[in-house]
């Protein structure tokens, strides 16, 4: 399997599984990209494997949300409203990741993947009531803009339940804003990257090919594919994603 054929496959792969979930797909692209690629004699550093998977959050944005768009899921004035506040933390967390050590960014990835594991096995619940004003709304969706930028991912694993326990928002119509906002996001993150000389265009191409795919299809399977099974196959990915990085960075490995 070449490389450009291992990133489509993974692109298409994080598409299906960051459109259906609300998440970026780069919970599945870094942990993949910093692990395969090296096998078939491409070396990636961890900052280069985030910085191409922001260019997947890019695809999963602008494909998911046009999908959702499509099926009137998405708030459009409240994402609009919020994006400024993930677009700031989002630079500030790719300048972030420029700096730290990997060793660093690979402990805040791993604890951010079984934080996400143990939501989607825990689920996420409509809140009784829309509260809109709530003030952890704010720093909530700044947070979320931090870790995008920092490890390449969407956001969503915030977003979401910050939309929709604490926006009111229903589980579904939080899931398609969240998807709209990751895409304003991951514009300005990917800027930055490509600024500090991380950017695998190449590379970036041929997971954003297979997001773009994966995320259109994703979108429209949400409704079908039973949510139970799905987030307890992703659950277990993600967590065995997490052990990878650890035992890289951490372990020696």
């Amino acid at each position: 399997m070449t490389l450009t054929v291992l990133a489509l496959c993974i692109g298409i792969l994080a598409g299906v599984l960051g459109a259906v979930l609300g998440l970026g797909g780069g919970v599945v692209v870094v942990p993949a990209l910093e692990w395969a690629a090296p096998r078939l004699g491409h070396p990636l550093e961890l900052t280069q494997a985030i910085a191409v998977s922001q260019v997947g959050v890019l695809a999963v944005g602008l494909s998911g949300a046009a999908a959702y768009l499509e099926r009137g899921l998405v708030q459009v004035r409240r994402a609009y409203f919020l994006a400024p506040l993930t677009i700031a933390g989002g630079v500030a967390g790719s300048l972030l990741g420029l700096v730290l050590p990997a060793q660093a960014v690979a402990g805040v990835f791993a604890a951010l993947l079984v934080y996400s594991a143990f939501s989607l096995l825990r689920g996420l619940r409509r809140a009784e009531e829309p509260r809109p004003g709530h003030p952890l709304m704010w720093p909530g969706m700044g947070f979320a803009g931090v870790m995008s930028g920092l490890l390449g991912v969407g956001g969503g694993t915030v977003q979401v339940p910050v939309l929709n326990l604490l926006g009111g928002l229903p589980i579904r119509e939080a899931i398609a804003t969240s998807t709209f906002i990751m895409g304003l996001t991951a514009t300005a993150n990917v800027a930055v990257y490509q600024a500090g000389g991380q950017l695998d265009t190449g590379l970036a191409c041929g997971v954003a090919l297979g997001v773009l795919a994966g995320a259109r299809v994703g979108a429209g399977l949400q409704q079908r594919i039973p949510e139970r099974q799905l987030r307890i196959l992703f659950a277990g990915l993600l967590l065995l994603s997490a052990a990878q990085l650890l035992w890289k960075h951490w372990g020696g490995g």
